[in-house]
């Protein structure tokens, strides 16, 4: 009888039965499926009659059974069996599925029924882009693909600017480093990973002109004060030789010679005037172009 009872103890004993899963927390990137490995033990002379996986199983109470559930039993694959293996493939998981599954078995014992409690929690997670609004062109900027949890999976990030993939630019690294930014590389910049569907939103970069706004208003008062000066001594020669044609008749003959003869000769000085005033705009714009 004592060796009867110790057998009875030893089969019903908590520690022949179980439930096992690895990893206990799994963050999946939405879209994607997911395997939930599971192994399970019962004592020696049990039959299974029924495995099952369900969701925030409530103890003390029947859990539903997710394979009958419409929102899973087209996601839902048992890729184990009725000895040791109970590991399930979850398909196309979103935000709605964040939940913790559950592996229960019944065996032909009375009483043979094992929910193993806690499972897997399931955390699924989008992708996001970190990116400045803007970059002064010819600096360094570092682009970031986020996820609000450490995918489970070693996942390996593909680039994509307005739409096309950078093909240059995937590694096991989050983040897209470019080098001495050109106009060439603004755009509208996402990420994802190799080998499933989902991308993300796009974000903007802008790379703006490295000219400062100090410069350029620099380079647009000399200009206007340029203009300014060469239009101001224009008028003055036209003023000054409109005066010099229209002299008063009432000079005698000798003084018109005179005039005559000094015409070409302040021609001459009014253009040696203008070719030094060109020269003196020359050399103050001289720098502005050097500072370009």
């Amino acid at each position: 009888v004592l060796s009867f009872l110790s057998f009875y103890n030893n089969v019903f004993s908590e520690n022949d039965w179980g439930v096992s899963y690895s990893p206990s927390h799994i963050c999946a990137l939405k879209d994607s499926s997911v395997i939930m490995s599971c192994t399970y033990t019962y004592p020696t002379g049990h039959q299974i009659k029924k495995v099952l996986w369900s969701k925030n199983p409530v103890q003390g109470e029947e859990s539903p059974d997710l394979s009958e559930d419409p929102e899973y039993s087209q996601r839902l694959q048992y890729l184990g069996d009725t000895q040791q293996n109970c590991t399930i493939r979850l398909s196309h998981v979103t935000q709605k599925d964040e939940h913790m599954y559950c592996f229960r078995f019944i065996t032909d014992k009375p009483g043979g029924k094992w929910t193993g409690y806690p499972g897997v929690t399931l955390t699924v997670t989008d992708l996001q882009v970190e990116a400045p609004e803007r970059v002064t062109e010819g600096h360094n900027v570092s682009l970031t693909c986020n996820s609000s949890c450490t995918l489970t999976d070693r996942a390996t990030f593909i680039w994509y600017r307005n739409s096309q993939p950078l093909t240059e630019r995937r590694d096991g690294n989050n983040q897209l480093l470019l080098q001495s930014v050109r106009r060439e590389d603004a755009g509208r910049y996402s990420c994802a990973l190799h080998g499933h569907s989902y991308i993300s939103p796009a974000a903007r970069l802008s790379v703006t002109c490295e000219y400062s706004h100090v410069s350029v208003v620099g380079r647009l008062v000399i200009l206007y004060i340029s203009v300014g000066v060469t239009l101001f001594i224009l008028s003055l020669f036209f003023f000054l030789m409109a005066k010099v044609n229209h002299s008063s008749p009432h000079h005698d003959r000798h003084k018109a010679c005179n005039v005559e003869l000094n015409e070409p000769v302040y021609a001459n000085e009014m253009v040696g005037v203008l070719a030094e005033v060109f020269l003196q705009k020359t050399k103050l714009s001289s720098p502005v172009a050097k500072g370009n």
